[in-house]
Formats: structure tokens, sequence, C-alpha cells
């Protein structure tokens, strides 16, 4: 696994990849690659999010659990999949509650979220690793372990940053948080399990917009073209 991250995010997590649970985590990554295991997203896009949203241009985070284990599918941000991909049922979901939430807004033929990306938004999964297949499979492998120093790091060194965390598992991550200095959205899950329990209705695009603008920050314009 060869560690390319954008500048500002190496200073700010350069000491990460040399701690034992980085160590441990390539070694199980080599593992399976040599076991004839495919892996998603491909090693180019496994930091993808981090090099799409540089630490310093973070405004917004939106928290995932795990990449998309389909062929083709997962290329390192958090609810988005490739271009030419059929839309997963969580981001059909999003769409939906974006044309209800964002005046104008027209559900796009693709779920690339790369867009958002260049807009400061950090489209995060706690883990960035998966076998094909598998949902889960690199769970408590050492990636939670690194991505909550990413919150934390978020949380400590920015001020007025706000996390947008979807179901349990993500609104577990808001003990993370400097709530005195930063934002949290909650809501249930996009999942169809879930997105009739409140996720609908919850307008969670407008309120992190309404919250950038009273920081004097831009909004974000979440139209995917």
């Amino acid at each position: 696994m060869a560690i390319e991250l954008e500048p500002s995010w190496l200073e700010v997590l350069g000491d990460e990849f040399g701690k034992p649970y980085m160590v441990e985590l390539k070694k199980f990554l080599k593992e399976e690659k040599d076991a004839g295991n495919k892996i998603y997203p491909k090693g180019a896009d496994i930091f993808n999010a981090f090099n799409k949203t540089p630490f310093d241009k973070v405004e917004v985070v939106i928290l995932g659990q795990d990449p998309y284990h389909g062929e083709n599918q997962a290329h390192g941000l958090s609810f988005s999949v490739q271009k030419g991909i059929t839309i997963p049922p969580s981001l059909r979901n999003i769409y939906k509650e974006l044309s209800t939430d964002i005046p104008g807004f027209v559900t796009p033929n693709h779920g690339n979220l790369t867009e958002w990306a260049g807009q400061g938004v950090l489209l995060l999964n706690a883990s960035l690793t998966v076998k094909a297949g598998m949902p889960g499979s690199h769970q408590k492998k050492g990636w939670e372990e690194f991505t909550d120093n990413v919150i934390k790091t978020i949380s400590d060194k920015k001020e007025g940053i706000v996390f947008i965390l979807w179901g349990a598992f993500a609104q577990a991550k808001a003990e993370l948080i400097d709530k005195t200095k930063h934002h949290i959205i909650k809501s249930p899950h996009p999942s169809p399990f879930s997105a009739d329990r409140g996720f609908f209705g919850s307008k969670p695009f407008s309120k992190t917009n309404e919250i950038l603008e009273k920081e004097g920050k831009k909004p974000v314009d979440w139209q995917i073209h």
C-alpha cells in the first residue's frame, strides 16, 4: 500500500503511518492481495477522500462506514460511485432528500460525488478498504483507528466544521468531536432499511448551508452535474 497523501493531510497525519497499527494494517492488506483476494477500491483510490479534499479546505464531513464491495463501485469517497455504475439505494435516497431539501435540485443520472469533495465536503468512510463481495470484511483491522484520528485531528485543529452523521454507527463518532466549536447534524441512515424513520425530511443539506453562511463561509452547491 503506497501512501500518496495530499501534502496538507500528510502534515497533520504523517506520524500515523509509522505506528504499529498501521504497520499491521499494511501487512494485512498485503496478505489479502497475496492470497488473490480482490480489494476495493483500487490502491490509487484508497485515500481519494483526502486527495480530493485537502485538510485546509475541509468545511463539511459526511461519514460513511465501509466502501462499496461491488465491481467498479468504490472510488474512495463515502456514498459515491463511479460514473456508469448503478446508483446504490442509499445514494438514491440521498438524492431524494436533496430534491425536497434544496430548491431546484435535479437528480443526476450518476452517483459520482467528486463535485462535493471539491467544495470542501470530506466524504470519509470509517474503513477505507473492503474485500470484494464481503461488506465489513476489513473492519477492526486498523482503519477505524486511523479514521478516528482523522476526525479528532479535524476537531482539534479546525473550527466551525459541520459533521453530518447518519445512523448509529456514524453517530457514535460524535464523542470524538468538540461540540463547543463544531456543528453536528444527526439523523437515521439513508439506507432503505431506515430512511423512512427520519432521514427523509431531516434537511441536512440546507441545514449545513445555513450553518456555513452563519460562519461566513461559502455554502455548498449540492447539485451534481
